[in-house]
Parts: structure tokens; sequence; C-alpha cells
């Protein structure tokens, strides 16, 4: 059978369809930013230094509305540390700082207007549990000043940046359809890192499309890291890659499983491991939907009589993340005093997923055991103990 040779789709095409598939379809704003000559603050953002990434007037806007009780000094104040751009810090670093921040809230103490002091509280910038509360904005073509120490371009345009409340959260390039998709790595995502790496501090993820091929990967990540996101609401959906090559439509499979504000926010919220402080993990495509599946059977296990079912992967699929994931989400989402047991059938496997648990500091060592023999086991779940690593036999 010849192969289809799929229609050349234009890179401007792909971006003018992607904004208008998230405007029309989940209702995120749209600003060109656009501008002749690069160092032209008049593109709409609000921006005072080209250098920046955060777009400080809607960022305060949004804080002040999901913090009323704080005042706007306190506000303003939690911003600029927000938005300085540790140059003294590794990337990677200030990555999982401002993710933290990102997830739980930069930390704040003030007085209120009838004089009582607060310490120790948290400024929220990203509503989780309502996403309608939050502001999803698509900036195209942002000119930004380079601040890296040996940058080879004084200015460079990302072809589209997604917004949550003005922080920069997802990088998206896009390329023409006959282009390799690899050339958006080598020759744009590599740049860009080097060359403004203050995007990428508050970075998510990563989305690299010709429209014929898509992926998704961490601003870390290898291009062999870098991974397809094809299944939109089930791991069972079926998925002709010759047709979806041909027609050009990978990038929308994205934007439906992924870009949606309620999978997007759950995504960041509660998909992203970083591991040794080092490397920055992402969930792939059959772990969300996995994780998430178990997560609903988990909510109703009462009508499902406690089984949660059975959760599938290959050799190398990433397994014990997609344990992490589930108990992070657990632990973090539903109240309640649970605890895990985690059986394998081998001592390397067992030491493998104990180790990957409390590298990525989803519990500490103390709140993880691996029992000699089964009465060791039944006294740690008598005690709470929150996982339980052990053999079957």
């Amino acid at each position: 059978m010849a192969k289809v040779t799929p229609n050349f789709i234009s890179e401007d095409n792909i971006e003018q369809a992607t904004i208008v598939l998230l405007q029309n379809t989940f209702a995120y704003q749209h600003i060109n930013a656009f501008t002749h000559n690069p160092n032209d603050l008049n593109d709409q953002t609000g921006r005072t230094d080209k250098r920046d990434v955060v777009l400080q007037q809607r960022l305060q806007a949004k804080c002040q509305q999901l913090n009323p009780h704080v005042p706007i000094a306190t506000i303003q104040t939690a911003i600029q540390q927000f938005m300085d751009r540790r140059v003294a810090m590794s990337p990677i670093s200030a990555n999982i700082q401002l993710y933290h921040h990102i997830k739980d809230g930069i930390t704040i103490s003030y007085q209120d207007k009838n004089g009582t002091k607060h310490s120790n509280e948290f400024l929220t910038l990203i509503d989780f549990k309502q996403p309608q509360n939050n502001e999803f904005l698509i900036v195209s073509q942002l000119w930004i000043q380079s601040t890296g120490h040996h940058a080879k371009a004084a200015y460079r345009r990302p072809d589209l940046i997604l917004y949550v409340n003005g922080i920069p959260l997802v990088f998206i390039e896009l390329k023409n359809s006959n282009v390799k998709l690899k050339n958006a790595f080598d020759d744009n995502l590599t740049s860009y890192k080097n060359d403004i790496p203050q995007l990428f501090l508050y970075n998510a993820f990563c989305v690299l499309s010709n429209s014929t091929d898509t992926k998704v990967g961490s601003f870390t990540a290898q291009w062999e890291h870098f991974f397809n996101w094809l299944r939109i609401n089930q791991e069972k959906e079926k998925v002709d890659k010759a047709d979806i090559e041909a027609k050009g439509t990978s990038l929308e499979y994205l934007l439906n499983g992924l870009l949606n504000p309620t999978r997007l926010l759950d995504y960041v919220e509660n998909f992203i491991l970083f591991q040794h402080d080092k490397y920055k993990i992402i969930a792939q495509n059959h772990q969300f939907l996995g994780v998430n599946h178990a997560f609903d059977n988990f909510l109703n296990r009462e009508q499902l009589d406690g089984r949660l079912g059975v959760f599938w992967h290959t050799q190398g699929s990433g397994k014990s993340f997609s344990m992490i994931f589930y108990v992070k989400k657990i632990f973090r989402k539903v109240q309640g005093n649970f605890s895990f047991v985690v059986v394998t059938d081998r001592d390397d496997l067992d030491g493998q997923i104990y180790k990957n648990f409390i590298s990525t500091q989803t519990i500490t060592e103390k709140e993880a055991a691996q029992p000699k023999n089964s009465s060791h086991l039944r006294e740690l779940l008598h005690h709470n103990t929150k996982i339980v690593f052990t053999l079957i036999q």
C-alpha cells in the first residue's frame, strides 16, 4: 500500500488554528503581542521590561481576587519576589521553588485592617479547586529580551505561551508540517533555554508540533523523552497514527486532552515530580488517564465494593511513577488517614520503587516501611504507616 503524503500545513495556519480552538472550545483569551520592533513595549501585555515573562498586572489582579483579605502592598511584595530572575540558582532549582509557589502559594506575613498580625500564611496564585476562578490566556509572538550569559540573540519570540493568571506555564513551538519535529527541539527550544532562561523557570511543560506529529516534555528533558499525547478520555481509545499524520490532527488531540482548563490545572497540580531535586518528571498520556481513572474509582470505592481495578503497564512505561502520581493525588485531594501497600515479587523492584517514592519526596523515610514478615506488616498497618513496601512471598 502506498504511503499517504500529508497535505502541507504552514506554521502560521497551525498557530491560528490552535488559538481559535483554545478560544472557541475552552474560552481562552488571546493576545497577539507581535511588534515590528522587538523592544517596543506597546505589545498589549502591560510589561515595563522586555526581560519580564510574568504578566505582573494580570497576576496582581488575580491575587487580589483570590486573596481579598491580604493587603495590596503585601501582594505586590510577594509578586516581586515571585518575579525575581533567580540568576544565582540553577534553572531546575528555580523551577522547583517556583513550582511550589504556584502549587501551594507564597509564604507571607501581614497585618490586616484590624491590626491583627498574620504569620506564615500562603498567598494563593492559582485556584486549583475552582478552575473558573482563574484567567486562561494564550499569547502569540511575544518578544522576550535575552538574559542568558552567552545569548546568541538579543531577543527571542516563542510562537505561543499559555498563561494562567499571568504565569507562563506552557511553551508551544510550531513548525511547518514538512519540517521534522526534532528541529523544533534542536533549533528552537534549545536556543530559547539558552537565551531566555527566565521563561522556563515557571514552565510546567513544553509542547512541540508540526501538526502531523506533536510531542510533550519537560524543559529539562532530552528529545528521546518527549512523548505523544493521542488519547483524550480513555486509555483504551483506538489510535490511528497514520490517519492522524495524514490529516495533521495530532495537535488537536493534545489541545483537547490536556489544555482543557480543568485538566491543565489537574496536571500542573498533581502530575509533576522532581527526583533528587535534579530531574523533572511529568506524566505521560497513559499515566494521566490511568491514574485519574483509578483516582475516580477510589472516590467511588464504596459503590465498587472496594475494587479499584487494574492499571496495566508494559515494561519501562513508568509504573513506579504512576504509583507515585496516584498516591500523591490522594494525599493532596482526599481527606482521610490512608495507608498504601506496594507489593512486588522481586527484591530489586521493591528497592527501586521504595527509592523512587523517597527521591521524589512523596514520603519521608519515617513515613515508609519495609516489613520483615507478615506480622510486622500487620503491625505497621495497625499504626497507620503511610506507605508499606513488601514482597508477595
